[in-house]
């Protein structure tokens, strides 16, 4: 083989090689900074890890807060308002605008009995802010609201007579 080919050769292998390094040192720091969402159906069928960091969403259910009796721990349950519901317990400060039927995300790590350990939660920062990801997952799921709304516009007619106006004539006669 030439002497010139060879190098080349040898160039190409070597600028290969520490791309492929490259792309894997990157796909490496990557996957263990990413926290993937799951709402709460993915939870509940299982389809999210346990032990790894990851973020979920849903809407906290009515009368699910319980707060520890001694320190700052709480426990509650996040819904999707279709039948899946997750426990989550949290031991810290909870945001001034969290409570009962508003959005939240939280971040952290399933445990081996399936309940959610939040070390973040995260709620709206006004009354007509929801996350993203959970307004996302609501989209499909109507409320009780919205769908006594449906059944009421539903049995409304489609379009309403104009008014009778008489002439002024006519009120003169009678």
């Amino acid at each position: 083989m030439n002497p010139k080919r060879q190098q080349r050769l040898t160039v190409i292998a070597f600028v290969l090689a520490g791309a492929v390094v490259t792309l894997a040192l990157v796909l490496l720091a990557l996957e263990e900074n990413v926290n993937l969402f799951y709402e709460p159906e993915r939870i509940v069928n299982g389809e999210a890890p346990e032990g790894i960091t990851i973020r979920a969403g849903g809407m906290v259910a009515d009368d699910s807060i319980v707060h520890d009796e001694v320190g700052i721990g709480v426990r509650f349950v996040l819904t999707d308002y279709v039948g899946h519901d997750f426990k989550v317990y949290y031991q810290g400060l909870l945001p001034g605008m969290f409570r009962e039927g508003e959005g939240t995300l939280v971040t952290g790590q399933l445990d081996e009995d399936r309940v959610f350990q939040a070390k973040q939660v995260l709620t709206k920062h006004d009354e007509k802010y929801i996350p993203p990801e959970v307004h996302d997952m609501l989209e499909d799921a109507p409320t009780e609201d919205e769908a006594a709304l449906s059944s009421h516009a539903l049995s409304l007619p489609t379009a309403m007579p104009a008014p009778a106006v008489q002439d002024a004539s006519d009120q003169q006669e009678g």
